[in-house]
């Protein structure tokens, strides 16, 4: 049962590079448990969103809270401790070449408790996260042996293994044939029910925001523009939204952005 307290909340933030504006006033909230999924077109800020609740990039204005405390006011330690708490599943999976599957695997292990896990752990660690998703067995295998859609797995049995309470994931099946997609949107469901962690979920892929979200936001024009659940967007007469679902709408925020790449 999800907590009555918003796990994770926005309140008023503003967020610009030089003069291109990304959020004014952004406010959102995000229960423990539940999973959300963000929408958007190219350039309105969804990974951003995702990296200033971790720290990497800072918010100019507002407040961003993690159970209960404001991000912006962390000092390293402070930063650090939020990090051991929400893993960040990269678009790329970002594996590393020169290391097997199961050494990725354990590469987080190893730098957060270096001291504090012997070997025997770790690798009782990672069978259990390739378990989780579907790859025992594979420790040995080598990144450049791996299918796409293996990669995308591997990556999450990376971040499962650090037994987060959050999982940000940024473009889960991009790049994916429908029937790894599939797989990943299977995973995520399953993974959230199994272990009850909170997930957000930055996709331009709809077949996944339906499936996987109890929540769906969508962001635009510098602020939350619509957020319900799947049926409210499935039924919504919002045009801006409306078009975005039907693939209707350019895929870029800025409309000078378009023209630039153009």
């Amino acid at each position: 049962m999800a907590s009555s307290e918003p796990l994770i909340r926005f309140k008023g933030v503003n967020k610009a590079f030089g003069p291109k504006t990304i959020y004014q006033g952004l406010s959102l909230d995000i229960m423990r448990g539940e999973t959300i999924t963000i929408l958007g077109a190219s350039g309105s800020g969804k990974s951003v969103m995702l990296k200033m609740l971790i720290g990497l990039i800072e918010a100019d204005g507002g407040e961003i809270l993690f159970d209960g405390k404001d991000i912006a006011k962390m000092e390293d330690q402070g930063l650090y401790e939020v990090r051991r708490r929400i893993a960040y599943l990269f678009q790329g999976a970002a594996l590393f070449d020169s290391l097997t599957v199961g050494e990725n695997v354990a590469y987080g292990l190893r730098e957060q408790n270096w001291n504090t896990m012997s070997d025997q752990e770790i690798r009782g660690r990672v069978a259990q996260s390739l378990e989780m998703v579907g790859l025992p067995g594979i420790e040995e295998m080598r990144p450049s042996d791996l299918s796409g859609g293996m990669k995308k797995r591997v990556g999450l049995a990376r971040t499962l293994a650090l037994q987060p309470e959050v999982i940000l994931y940024d473009e889960p099946t991009t790049g994916l044939d429908p029937i790894n997609t599939a797989r990943i949107n299977h995973l995520i469901v399953g993974i959230k029910r199994s272990l009850g962690l909170t997930s957000l979920v930055v996709t331009h892929d709809m077949g996944t925001a339906f499936t996987v979200s109890d929540r769906l936001v969508m962001v635009g024009k510098h602020r939350v523009l619509m957020k319900g659940t799947p049926d409210d967007f499935r039924r919504t007469e919002n045009t801006y939204v409306r078009d975005f679902i039907d693939g209707k709408a350019p895929e870029v925020e800025d409309v000078n952005v378009l023209l630039s790449t153009s």
